[in-house]
């Protein structure tokens, strides 16, 4: 696909009012990544630094993200990599933004960008990083462990892969739970690059 047509994509989110998030936020938070990548990976919403940064995966979790994909020798700058909510939804507690996860609504507004992006990229495969990113593509809430572990085929976003948020590592309470929750991760990952390789 043409760079005009990324750059159409770009400016029209620019302007993005499908839901209230944009009120708040300090700017929309876009894709980034190869225009050619075999895959899109999906997260949930842009945390504080990405807000502030304008560009996704840039805060502690997308520290992990990078961490786990080095390990697979994936370098990022071979991925396309998006959130299913391009504004960051979060709620003040003293000085502090506070993440707070999309609801339905604002899920299914922001729908219309990630199916752009889709369009845009035709990936042979798609990575769902996250219930929120499950929803968005599948338009059904779903417990990840009933999907996660293997290759899904579904209507649209076929081939489908689905893995835990890189946030969901921090959110571990214990290292016993952070090294688990890491290693599903790079696990899942590691069966979407073998898929790449193998279905080039």
């Amino acid at each position: 696909m043409s760079d005009n047509s990324w750059g159409q994509l770009k400016d029209s989110l620019q302007h993005c009012t499908c839901c209230t998030l944009y009120q708040k936020a300090t700017q929309v938070v876009g894709g980034e990544g190869r225009k050619d990548s075999p895959v899109i990976f999906v997260g949930e919403q842009p945390g504080d630094q990405e807000d502030l940064a304008g560009r996704p995966f840039v805060g502690p979790a997308g520290k992990v993200f990078d961490e786990i994909l080095a390990s697979l020798e994936w370098p990022r700058e071979e991925i396309y990599l998006t959130n299913a909510v391009k504004h960051f939804k979060y709620q003040m507690r003293g000085r502090r933004r506070i993440h707070q996860t999309p609801d339905v609504e604002e899920v299914d507004s922001c729908r219309i960008w990630l199916k752009a992006e889709w369009r845009l990229l035709r990936p042979r495969l798609t990575v769902a990083l996250g219930a929120t990113a499950v929803l968005s593509l599948t338009g059904k809430k779903q417990t990840l462990s009933s999907l996660r572990g293997r290759i899904l085929m579904l209507k649209d976003v076929a081939p489908f892969i689905v893995t835990y948020h890189p946030s969901y590592v921090l959110r571990q309470p214990t290292e016993e739970g952070r090294e688990k929750a890491y290693h599903a991760i790079q696990s899942d990952l590691k069966m979407a690059k073998d898929f790449l390789e193998k279905s080039e």
